[in-house]
């Protein structure tokens, strides 16, 4: 289950994922949240001009067995969320005073991780957690902002000594796929999930045997159909760079509760090698 459940983020992230009937289904709820807790399962196929049947399969596709889960699941979201929450993501404008860009900024930033949250799931976090002990190194791979994300979780992950490397270009990424083996864990990163460069990889690395995490949007892709493990992230729905800042802070967020989960589980073993690294930086700092 998801740390934060919240039924109406889930629907937004998944929309264009959607068949287009199911899609008519999440836009109406969307549209009018506040009235789904009181429409029939008939009422609501009425009002989206589709079927009992087509209603019940977007539950299903939702995640839930039945049509009675599925309200009681919004108006838990409802009831949950104040008006501050209410708030959607706001874009950057041209024009836009400094003041107005930090409070955007800011806010856009703390709602991916508040939502993310909503959608990520303890149980699979728990998994990729075990795996990333259990495993004998771990690879990265990301493209563009992704990337960056990967030399983060690099950088964390080569502090408690575990052997791991991140490939942010296609070449360099299916020559490292093509090392992985069945005790290795390949970690992908990618806010789409349908990054040609990243499904190529996949592919190389699962015909290997390695296990695969997808760190991606909440959504219905090729990333996520083929991964073992996905932690699914939240993102805003904006039109400019302000979009790509929310999608970069939710995964970095991500990155951070692994290498704590890791950190945690392994911390008698690990202790020596934070120290370690903390002491020598600490002493770098001081002589310059």
């Amino acid at each position: 289950m998801s740390i934060n459940d919240n039924i109406l983020i889930k629907i937004r992230d998944m929309k264009d994922s959607l068949t287009p009937v199911e899609k008519l289904v999440a836009e109406y709820i969307l549209d009018n949240v506040d009235e789904i807790p009181h429409l029939s399962i008939k009422s609501l196929a009425q009002s989206t001009k589709t079927s009992d049947a087509s209603v019940l399969r977007f539950c299903k596709t939702m995640g839930y067995k039945g049509y009675r889960n599925f309200i009681v699941s919004i108006s838990a979201s409802l009831g949950s969320m104040d008006d501050e929450q209410k708030d959607q993501y706001t874009d950057i404008q041209p024009g836009d005073d400094l003041s107005t860009i930090i409070s955007n900024i800011s806010h856009n930033n703390s709602k991916s991780i508040e939502d993310t949250l909503s959608v990520i799931d303890r149980n699979e976090i728990a998994r990729a957690v075990r795996v990333l002990v259990d495993c004998n190194r771990i690879v990265f791979f990301g493209i563009g902002a992704s990337g960056l994300v990967g030399m983060d979780a690099e950088q964390k992950f080569s502090r408690i000594n575990k052997m791991c490397h991140t490939y942010t270009d296609g070449h360099s990424q299916l020559t490292a796929a093509t090392l992985l083996g069945k005790s290795d864990v390949a970690i992908f990163i990618s806010n789409s999930g349908s990054t040609i460069e990243i499904l190529d990889t996949l592919e190389i690395a699962k015909k290997n045997g390695a296990t695969i995490i997808a760190i991606t949007k909440y959504n219905k892709s090729s990333l996520a159909d083929k991964a073992n493990i996905v932690l699914s992230i939240s993102t805003p729905e904006v039109t400019i760079r302000s979009g790509a800042m929310g999608s970069r802070i939710a995964m970095l967020t991500v990155i951070d509760i692994l290498f704590a989960g890791v950190a945690s589980s392994e911390y008698k073993h690990v202790k020596k090698y934070l120290a370690k690294t903390h002491d020598i930086i600490a002493s770098s700092k001081h002589r310059k």
